[in-house]
């Protein structure tokens, strides 16, 4: 895969290029004038990109410069709302500027495979705009048939999930443990056309992605 990276601090290129270039070939640039005149030629297949090079503004040019660029973000104050508004101009990924090598590697996995690569925090902040949105729509969820295979305290797990609810607080609220959450979502993405959380919520709230959000089927870790 060959890579960019922009940023305009010398010592966090280092530190990217030293997680990313085995296997990969790695390029680097320091200004936004740069990073536009690199990926406007088509060559990279992913930008790994320092929140403080760029704004949204600039994120949505390079987007139309090259269309099928992959960009993924990175910050040193990472938040749901910066998240989310660069998500709104295309990028694939969101994190912190000092991600541990095993989740960079994990992300760019994901990302390569046509996925999106969130926080956790992005994540629940979209599943509680889906939420809000069914609400909005007036009526109560049609999720009888849709829960038909699940088992009652499945239903009830992905009914928490849809409502915006961590998996402690499912934990708290249903008397049970943080890890017989996850073996229940586990059993879930196995009965329903769900492979992650978020695609989980927008099912059972039967709304579309918010405006911005990745596709329902994408993948979006960590779940």
């Amino acid at each position: 895969m060959l890579i960019l990276l922009g940023s305009a601090n010398v010592a966090l290129l280092g530190r990217w290029k030293g997680l990313v270039a085995e296997g990969n070939q790695v390029q680097e640039t320091r200004t936004l004038s740069e990073l536009k005149r690199l990926v406007s030629s088509g060559e990279f297949d992913l930008v790994l990109l320092h929140r403080d090079l760029v704004d949204v503004a600039a994120c949505a040019e390079l987007r139309a410069a090259a269309p099928g660029i992959r960009l993924f973000l990175l910050s040193d104050r990472p938040a749901p709302e910066e998240g989310l508004a660069f998500l709104k101009v295309g990028i694939v990924g969101y994190a912190n500027s000092y991600i541990a090598r095993d989740n960079l590697l994990e992300a760019l996995r994901a990302i390569a495979g046509g996925g999106v690569w969130l926080g956790q925090q992005v994540i629940q902040q979209l599943i509680m705009e889906a939420a809000q949105k069914g609400t909005a729509a007036g009526g109560e969820r049609q999720t009888v048939g849709l829960m038909g295979p699940l088992t009652p305290t499945e239903r009830r797990v992905a009914e928490l999930v849809a409502a915006g609810r961590t998996n402690l607080e499912i934990a708290a609220d249903m008397g049970i443990v943080e890890r017989t959450v996850k073996a229940h979502l586990t059993s879930i993405y196995g009965k329903l056309p769900a492979g992650n959380r978020l695609s989980l919520a927008l099912l059972v709230n039967r709304g579309d992605p918010p405006a911005g959000s990745p596709a329902a089927g994408a993948e979006l870790v960590p779940a």
